[in-house]
């Protein structure tokens, strides 16, 4: 069940405490000018959290080209208090190529198990997604709509002039720093086309965009989308040694992740197996601390007599 208001809607999974289902799948729910869909893993994908996306539901009905900017917010609410419910946001481009993004780390199945957490209402799960569009490329023409075609809406008026790259204004600031940091980035950059240049300012941006991603979202693929993305940014005449480097450091970064999950679990396997001797030298101790008792108990006067 999917209950919109405005730019949220909420949805209920029913008897999530009991899915054995892979994924499933909210209700459609228009907002802007396509529906959008959540998607959960009740049981993970792959890892023990329960992961959670935003997806574009009609995208067989948007025209060839197009691409949503989005804001994205996503609440596992509490039952108990708002204010403890779980809450994460990220902006992201979805296109033919992303038609979904969320968080695969969300929240601990352990964590939504635990009663005393408060997420589950008589086992259901509510979640609530706030989906704010703030860029638009690819619209039906209504013009031509009629006659069966499709067509990419032209924007040309939104777009504003940074170094010679035509960007949406969402991404001026971002653009401009970029030429403030590293002012011979384009120096070498070979193509006029002003479509080819959005292309690869679009490509260069998103691959920063990942690499800003927190390790526990970030995926090997997404790191092996990264570097053919560098090597595309590169071969069009970007000068982006700087940003190898931080790709490198990100890969370090997530290969010492990897090695210290794997030590942290290590560290916690040892702390329960310590947790659970302790418990039963507890139980030792107060067994021992009974039948001492009881042998220092005093005899009655009638047990003398």
């Amino acid at each position: 069940m999917a209950k919109k208001v405005g730019k949220k809607f909420a949805w209920v999974i029913k008897n999530f405490s009991s899915l054995q289902c892979k994924i499933c799948y909210s209700v459609p729910v228009l907002i802007a000018d396509c529906k959008w869909s959540l998607q959960a893993f009740p049981n993970g994908n792959d890892v023990d959290y329960l992961s959670l996306y935003l997806q574009v539901a009609d995208f067989e009905s948007l025209p060839c080209g197009w691409r949503r900017y989005v804001k994205l917010r996503l609440t596992i609410a509490r039952q108990v208090s708002e204010i403890d419910s779980v809450v994460k946001e990220t902006h992201r481009w979805f296109d033919e190529k992303s038609l979904g993004w969320g968080f695969r780390y969300m929240i601990p199945l352990t964590t939504l198990d635990d009663e005393k957490e408060g997420f589950l209402n008589n086992g259901d799960l509510e979640v609530v997604a706030e989906v704010d569009v703030l860029e638009v490329i690819g619209t039906l023409d209504e013009s031509e709509e009629s006659n069966g075609s499709l067509k990419e809406a032209s924007l040309g008026k939104e777009y504003m002039d940074v170094n010679g790259f035509q960007v949406l204004p969402s991404q001026v600031e971002s653009v401009r720093r970029i030429f403030e940091r590293h002012p011979e980035i384009a120096v070498e950059f070979r193509a006029k086309n002003q479509h080819l240049r959005q292309a690869c300012m679009n490509f260069l941006l998103s691959l920063i965009e990942t690499l800003c991603q927190s390790l526990e979202e970030l995926t090997n693929e997404d790191l092996v989308e990264a570097d053919i993305a560098l090597t595309y940014v590169k071969d069009a005449g970007f000068k982006v040694d700087w940003l190898e480097k931080k790709l490198d450091q990100v890969k370090e970064k997530k290969e010492k992740e990897k090695s210290d999950l794997a030590m942290l679990q290590e560290t916690e396997e040892n702390l329960l197996k310590l947790k659970q001797k302790c418990s039963e030298l507890d139980a030792l101790a107060e067994e021992r601390k009974a039948e001492l008792s009881a042998t220092r108990t005093p005899l009655s006067f009638y047990d003398v007599v």
